[in-house]
């Protein structure tokens, strides 16, 4: 009867097993080998105004010296799951990502996997990224070959278990990463449309501006209604339509911030906002009002409530 029970027990851990290894494989989006096309297929011209859609600069720019272009890493972003350091990007064939094929980079965005086939921690935002168009980001590899080669890789992620179980994200991404394209709206203009696609897609505003449930995923409830800055550095800002947010700002008021950093009231973004505004500021003026423009249509949400000053 013992052994019986020992029999049941050991071939349900290797069923359990199983499951999780299945459950937990890293998908890509296109395949490591997908032809010639890809590979060639980008614009250096377009993919400037990706990178800075996509603020990668804000992150992975090499810290304390001025060129944004010099992408070494090295940012370290807190948490309470530990400390994640943004990787050196750079087109270093040893350091960055010099010897990655466009599909790699295609397959880190828009899946969080590695070009080893690992997945990559969420404090890299795929979860939003897998939003964008695959010609974008072969367009945005395009533009990182042009940039500067920066030697030195940047230290690893300080993370302690059970969060520092890579496989297990696998887990994670089936509860939060949604894989679906964006498609555009024929009940909405072109504006609106794009406004969405930076916001949604390349811009990934909702990571920094969305209240997060204890294990990390963004609570869709409270999508873009700000919350506490997940590095301990003070409230994220409410982006909604909503009275604690942008209900009495204009179109023009948001545009405006997005390309000079100040605020209706004359006051001006701080912190990592600042950073992000060298991005936007660097969008063509019709991006910068498109992207007011779906911010204005969100629908009001109120975040979790402010913590009384002390």
């Amino acid at each position: 009867m013992i052994k019986r029970l020992f029999v049941a027990l050991v071939a349900l851990a290797v069923a359990g097993a199983g499951v999780f290894w299945w459950l937990t494989t890293p998908v890509r989006a296109v395949p490591v080998e997908p032809g010639a096309a890809l590979e060639t297929s980008g614009d250096a011209g377009r993919g400037a105004l990706v990178f800075n859609a996509g603020g990668c600069a804000s992150c992975h720019a090499t810290p304390k010296q001025e060129d944004r272009l010099r992408l070494g890493g090295g940012l370290e972003l807190t948490s309470p799951f530990g400390a994640f350091v943004a990787p050196n990007i750079s087109p270093h064939p040893r350091d960055g990502i010099g010897s990655w094929k466009v599909a790699d980079l295609v397959n880190a965005m828009l899946r969080g996997v590695s070009p080893e086939g690992a997945h990559y921690y969420p404090s890299f935002p795929y979860t939003t990224y897998a939003h964008a168009k695959v010609e974008d980001v072969a367009d945005l590899m395009a533009y990182l070959r042009t940039l500067p080669q920066v030697e030195g890789k940047a230290p690893a992620h300080r993370i302690g278990f059970p969060f520092n179980i890579r496989r297990g994200l696998g887990l994670w991404k089936q509860m939060f990463l949604d894989t679906q394209a964006l498609q555009d709206d024929p009940a909405r203009s072109p504006e609106w449309n794009r406004g969405r696609y930076l916001v949604e897609a390349l811009g990934h505003c909702a990571e920094c501006h969305s209240p997060r449930n204890p294990i990390g995923g963004i609570k869709a409830s409270e999508r873009f209604a700000g919350g506490p800055d997940l590095e301990g550095r003070g409230w994220v800002p409410n982006i909604t339509p909503s009275p604690k947010g942008l209900a009495s700002w204009s179109k023009a008021d948001i545009s405006e911030l997005l390309s000079t950093g100040f605020t209706p009231e004359y006051d001006s973004v701080g912190s990592s906002m600042a950073d992000v505004v060298k991005n936007t500021a660097a969008l063509p003026k019709a991006d910068r009002d498109a992207m007011a423009e779906y911010l204005k249509s969100l629908p009001p949400r109120d975040g979790p409530a402010r913590p009384a000053k002390k």
